[in-house]
Parts: structure tokens; C-alpha cells; sequence
């Protein structure tokens, strides 16, 4: 935790002798700046891209089904959960290099995919989601009827 102060204070019972500008300025003469370390870390994350689809790879091993979540929101897939640690009674560690807790990871997508033919698989430790491309929208020729005999008596 930090603590951020201003030198230059202002008494309550001044302050409305001072202009709006000098008010405003003074007003906060001590302010509390509180930081929290993130629990929430990024798995190492592959993206590459295939001929027909982009593929996503996340290292999350030791985990079980309905530990993670996989959502895609417009052209952005995000993969999050918690991995939890099993801690026996009066452990003593001598090197902790492996990360535990509430993980998350997002992808930008480069294009629309076909949701309909997503798929994600679990293996070996890995979630590979595969984002197939959406067909290319055609663009629709329409027709125009144009009406030359407006204001005429035909």
C-alpha cells in the first residue's frame, strides 16, 4: 500500500475564500493509492494459423473438465479458470515454479469465425481450440426498377 500526500494544504475553514479553479485543485490534499498484486496469471499460449483456421494452444495442465471456461464474444476468445494446488499438512517447499489460482487468457481474432464449427479439446495438459473461418459474405446485386415515366401521361 502507498501513500500519496500534497505539501501544499488547504484549511477547510480558507477554502471558500479561494477561486472555483484553487477549490478544486486543493480539494484532495491526502489520497490513498491502494495496489493489489494480481492472482490472476496468463498461461503460456500459442496462436497460429492454418489454411482454413487459426488455432489456439494453452498450457494448462493438471486441470479437469469444468475447471476452465472457453467463451467467444464477437471476434475475441477468452479461456479462464483456476487451477487449484492440493497442499498436504506441513509442507516445506524448496522451489515453487508452477503457478496455481485463477488464470486467464484472451485472443483477438483476425476474422469471423464459423461458430458453428468451433471445437476445443483437452489433451495432454494442452486446451487446442480450433476457430475455423466463416464463409465470405458475397456481396447481394440487387436489381433496380427504374420508373422513367414519372410525370407523364402514357
Amino acid at each position: 500500500m502507498a501513500v500519496l500526500q500534497n505539501a501544499n494544504r488547504v484549511d477547510d475553514e480558507h477554502e471558500s475564500d479561494l477561486p472555483l479553479e484553487a477549490v478544486h485543485a486543493h480539494q484532495m490534499t491526502q489520497q490513498w493509492l491502494i495496489t493489489r498484486q494480481a492472482n490472476v496469471w496468463r498461461p503460456p499460449t500459442d496462436v497460429f494459423e492454418l489454411v482454413d483456421r487459426l488455432v489456439v494452444m494453452v498450457e494448462i495442465s493438471g486441470m479437469r473438465d469444468g475447471e476452465f471456461n472457453v467463451s467467444l464474444q464477437e471476434r475475441r476468445l477468452v479461456i479462464s479458470g483456476v487451477r487449484r494446488r492440493t497442499l498436504r499438512d506441513r509442507s516445506a517447499f524448496h522451489q515453487m515454479e508452477v503457478r496455481y489460482g485463477e488464470f486467464r487468457t484472451s485472443v483477438n481474432l483476425p476474422w469471423a469465425v464459423d461458430r458453428s464449427r468451433v471445437t476445443a479439446t483437452y489433451r495432454d495438459g494442452f486446451l487446442r481450440v480450433d476457430l475455423p473461418r466463416a464463409a465470405k459474405q458475397q456481396a447481394h446485386i440487387v436489381n433496380v426498377d427504374v420508373d422513367g415515366g414519372r410525370g407523364s401521361d402514357e
